[in-house]
């Protein structure tokens, strides 16, 4: 027995209705400025888009729901929900997420998603970027007190991981938020992070370097902190880390934009934010 016209009539309003809630949800997140809390720069600029065939798909359901002959309707083959309370509950798991964003306050990655994922405290290379983070290195080791952009985050950490004995005592400056490590209950250190992001935050890994503050700091975790201190290599899980032995913390805002993102040249964008720098002062 096919699906009658009035239900599938129906069906096709309830659809057009989640539609419009998904694209009043984008809206409200580029409103908000909070889309880079959930995507990466790259990709954002594709969902701003995203509204506009969205509102376009509900249009057309409305006028096929109000307007559409019976015998062009289209139930896909698909039987539907046979009551009310299936067809709740099938529209629910769409409109309960919605629900959600809409109630809960739009936030960065914090120290929760920390503990569930698992912070990296080095930084593993790869031989195609050998060379770019040689080359790197050289720059970073030539500065009296080495900035850690938040552009080149992770291939900064990544250059200075694999020279770690020449960087040893090295000044640096680096912001992140606070994650009180597992070792920092008993010798005060925590972890200065961020969150590397590719696409989404579904795929977002937290990194970080450990930061040994000479004292115990009242600081709550995920607050944002700006550290400069000089490097040196730890033993932490039998392994060789950098850690930064700090002679200065101070709480700052959260940026922006907190996450980090793959460079896809380095060397070009140091040189670019150096001169940023030097022409801001």
């Amino acid at each position: 027995m096919m699906n009658d016209s009035k239900s599938i009539r129906i069906h096709y309003g309830l659809r057009a209705v989640i539609l419009l809630a998904f694209a009043l949800y984008i809206g409200h997140l580029v409103q908000q400025d909070a889309l880079n809390y959930y995507v990466a720069p790259k990709l954002a600029r594709w969902v701003k888009l995203c509204p506009v065939p969205l509102v376009l798909m509900a249009f057309s359901l409305v006028v096929q729901a109000l307007f559409g002959k019976g015998s062009v309707l289209c139930d896909c083959d698909h039987r539907l929900p046979r009551s009310g309370h299936r067809s709740v509950v099938l529209y629910g798991l769409f409109l309960f997420p919605l629900l959600l964003g809409f109630l809960l306050p739009d936030r960065a990655l914090g120290s929760m998603a920390v503990a569930k994922k698992g912070i990296s405290l080095s930084y593993p290379s790869s031989d195609p970027y050998q060379e770019e983070f040689a080359i790197l290195a050289q720059k970073l080791f030539a500065q009296p007190v080495i900035p850690v952009y938040p552009a080149i985050f992770s291939e900064t950490f990544g250059a200075i991981d694999i020279y770690k004995h020449q960087f040893e005592g090295k000044e640096v400056a680096v912001a992140g938020f606070l994650y009180p490590t597992e070792a920092g209950s008993a010798n005060n250190t925590f972890a200065v992070s961020r969150f590397l992001v590719q696409c989404c935050t579904a795929d977002a890994a937290p990194f970080g370097i450990m930061v040994d503050p000479g004292k115990k700091i009242s600081l709550p975790a995920d607050t944002w902190i700006k550290v400069r201190g000089k490097l040196h290599i730890v033993h932490y899980k039998g392994q060789e880390i950098m850690q930064i032995t700090a002679e200065s913390i101070t709480p700052i805002s959260q940026p922006a934009t907190p996450y980090i993102y793959t460079s896809t040249d380095s060397i070009a964008a140091w040189d670019q934010l150096q001169t940023a720098a030097k022409t801001a002062k």
